[in-house]
């Protein structure tokens, strides 16, 4: 087989591989959002845009899309910020090092069922080891479960607790291609150790950063298994985000239409905030 042939080839392997489990996939759900279905066996009845109507008048839908927003950018500030921070001393050099690299990855690589089980017995009310360390400070017991702020707090901490190794690597990354003789220049004209990172370092780490935010935007909005596990989207909603109300609908409610057209609503916010994303900060720039 020549070689154009070989690459035709995996071309067309992977043009069907992205037709069978992307376009296909999300081509039905989309179709699924305009006909009324209380199960995936029965007869459809189309109903045009009448799903989404219906949803969008919803209270639910306006305070899960809010969710969302507050989930994802409470969690993303803070795996960036933190992210930084540790890449920034695993950059520097100490004994043990390589080892402290290896460890700090170690929440990624748990599955996501352990840390939540986790995170339960730390926060638990007598034996939770958070709890005794909140009561030894002399502060008043959280119930972490059942006010809506320490609920929301709950799963942003669970979430930058499992995914700030990822971005810390990603930053780690970026900094071994920072040239050391930009810092060598910048202290013989004496600069401190704060205008080297702000001259410097985040000007370098700009694209990797860029390309973070990004994909990070786009996994918190449609997380839905540490919030799921973690509260279900309780109490009385404050933390179900569009994802779990997708689900909820399609699957608790049997209102699988409505499900669709919420789920086709998000991909559609999440469509329109990458392109303005990409229109204020263009990866071509950098």
């Amino acid at each position: 087989m020549s070689s154009k042939a070989t690459i035709y080839s995996f071309l067309l392997i992977g043009l069907l591989v992205t037709l069978v489990l992307i376009v296909a996939p999300v081509t039905y759900a989309i179709s699924l959002s305009f006909y009324k279905l209380d199960s995936f066996v029965g007869e459809p009845k189309w109903v045009g845009l009448d799903n989404y109507i219906a949803i969008m008048q919803l209270p639910e839908f306006w305070r899960a899309l809010w969710n969302g927003v507050l989930y994802s950018l409470g969690s993303i500030v803070l795996q960036v910020v933190l992210g930084i921070g540790f890449a920034l001393i695993l950059n520097e050099t100490f004994p043990g090092r390589n080892f402290v690299r290896g460890l700090s990855i170690l929440p990624y690589l748990l599955p996501t069922v352990v840390v939540i089980l986790t995170f339960k017995w730390m926060v638990d009310g007598s034996i939770g080891i958070i709890t005794k360390a909140i009561a030894a400070m002399g502060l008043p017991p959280v119930n972490w479960f059942e006010s809506s702020g320490a609920a929301m707090t709950s799963v942003i901490l669970v979430s930058v607790w499992m995914w700030t190794p990822f971005v810390t690597t990603c930053f780690l990354a970026a900094l071994q291609t920072v040239p050391t003789s930009l810092y060598e220049a910048a202290r013989v004209d004496g600069t401190t150790a704060v205008q080297r990172f702000f001259h410097i370092t985040l000007p370098m780490l700009k694209p990797i950063l860029t390309v973070v935010v990004l994909l990070r935007a786009i996994w918190m909005f449609n997380k839905f298994d540490v919030i799921w596990l973690l509260t279900r989207g309780g109490p009385v909603g404050s933390t179900e985000h569009l994802a779990i109300l997708s689900y909820r609908h399609a699957f608790s409610l049997f209102d699988i239409g409505g499900g669709a057209a919420i789920a086709t609503i998000s991909f559609a916010i999440l469509s329109v905030a990458v392109f303005f994303y990409f229109r204020i900060f263009p990866l071509e720039d950098d």
